[in-house]
């Protein structure tokens, strides 16, 4: 006899009586050959995706820009260049990070390094890296290594612009890969230059409220037993290998950053938070306490690896996260879902100074591992100066709440608050 279960979807409780625990996750058959995030239909509900850029027929700064110029401006003489978290950047983007799961680990995690540098944009490397593979002071050392990302971004990067970023979780802070990295000879230039941060981990947007996760195979998750949970859940010889979420209050997010500041006073602070309901608040904490830059992942923030509930149902959309922060006190960037120039320019209207680029970056170096990134981000940038443009507008930091409007309101002036509270519309 067959049950059939009307009303309830048949085939994903079956996948669950046969895998048990591992089929919360997505399907491990493409581990380490994909990058994970929600269901395809879930961007249709998507607030930033369904917003519309409005240009206005009156345009000030055009005529400014005329002035300046002697002639009518052009697309091509929209000004990209801004600051990101302290660094100089070419753009208003940064490669978001990569932690220690198989593709960021692999020579993909180098290659966006290296592209990253060459487009003098800022890079962050993510979570856990130094404890699962290592660090790697010597230059023959492995691709996995922390240091090998560092390299292959030094190679590239101009002298006066972009940054490293190294990201700190629970764990690493054990490996003390802070001190690691802020006492090496190789990294001196870059404190010198002012062009080295520090980013405190306090979530990301695939999976709020965890830690980073991944899957090992058995030997290596025999090495690295003792740093990280392990979960034998898997039918094969893998396993869920689990980092803790670290614990937060207002006061200990303020002493960290702090701390942060005075052992590592050459170095920026950054802080990453995830599409928490109160991250309006936090990152007013943060910026209070005097970070350089407050990171917010959407939701829609890719992953190596996250239960597929989390993927859909938990945590607040990047637009929901902006809304909320309304005026930044700091350098705001914001990530999710990033990989044109449409969705970058209205985050940057709604008050980020720059987007991320994770998912998108690494296929793109999969598909060309020597120019893939630097050809996706030609596009993106032709895209946000034509878009800049058209908006009477000619930096990227000129864009604001008034280029946008949500269909459904009767006018911009009525969406505004909606978007970001306490804003008045403008015309350019």
């Amino acid at each position: 006899m067959t049950v059939r279960a009307e009303g309830l979807p048949e085939a994903a409780i079956r996948d669950r009586a046969r895998s048990g625990a591992a089929a919360v996750f997505p399907a491990l058959a493409g581990y380490g050959e994909q990058v994970y995030g929600q269901s395809p239909g879930w961007s249709t509900a998507d607030e930033l995706d369904r917003t519309r850029l409005v240009p206005p027929v009156f345009v000030p700064r055009r005529l400014e820009k005329l002035i300046e110029l002697g002639r009518e401006p052009l697309y091509s003489d929209v000004d990209t260049r801004t600051s990101v978290g302290g660094f100089t950047a070419t753009l208003p983007l940064y490669l978001s990070a990569f932690g220690s799961t198989q593709l960021g680990s692999t020579g993909l995690g180098v290659a966006a390094a290296r592209q990253a540098g060459e487009l003098g944009i800022p890079m962050v490397i993510g979570e856990n890296v130094v404890p699962v593979n290592g660090y790697g002071r010597g230059a023959a050392d492995a691709g996995a290594m922390l240091m090998a990302r560092v390299r292959a971004y030094l190679e590239r990067v101009p002298d006066d612009v972009g940054g490293v970023v190294v990201q700190q979780s629970t764990e690493d802070a054990d490996a003390e890969v802070w001190n690691l990295v802020y006492s090496d000879p190789a990294v001196a230039p870059l404190l010198a230059e002012g062009r080295l941060a520090f980013e405190l981990k306090v979530g990301q947007g695939a999976k709020p409220g965890l830690g980073g996760m991944t899957v090992l195979g058995a030997q290596a998750a025999r090495r690295v037993g003792d740093q990280f949970a392990i979960d034998a859940i898997f039918a094969d010889d893998r396993v869920l290998r689990s980092s803790s979420p670290g614990t937060f209050t207002d006061e200990i997010l303020r002493q960290q950053i702090r701390l942060m500041r005075n052992n590592f006073p050459r170095a920026r602070v950054w802080v990453k938070l995830p599409g928490a309901r109160d991250v309006a608040a936090a990152a007013a904490v943060a910026w209070a306490a005097g970070a350089d830059a407050v990171t917010v992942d959407g939701a829609e923030g890719g992953s190596g690896w996250a239960p597929t509930a989390f993927l859909d149902t938990v945590g607040l959309p990047l637009a929901e996260c902006l809304r909320r922060i309304g005026s930044p006190g700091g350098c705001l960037l914001a990530s999710g879902r990033m990989w044109e120039g449409t969705r970058a320019v209205k985050c940057l209207a709604l008050g980020a100074r720059a987007v991320g680029l994770g998912r998108a970056a690494l296929v793109a170096v999969d598909e060309d591992p020597d120019h893939g990134l630097v050809r996706l981000v030609a596009a993106l940038a032709l895209e946000m100066r034509l878009l800049a443009s058209a908006l009477g507008k000619y930096t990227t930091g000129a864009l604001d709440a008034a280029d946008l409007w949500l269909p459904g309101t009767p006018a911009t002036a009525d969406v505004l608050p909606a978007l970001v509270p306490g804003t008045t519309p403008g015309n350019g």
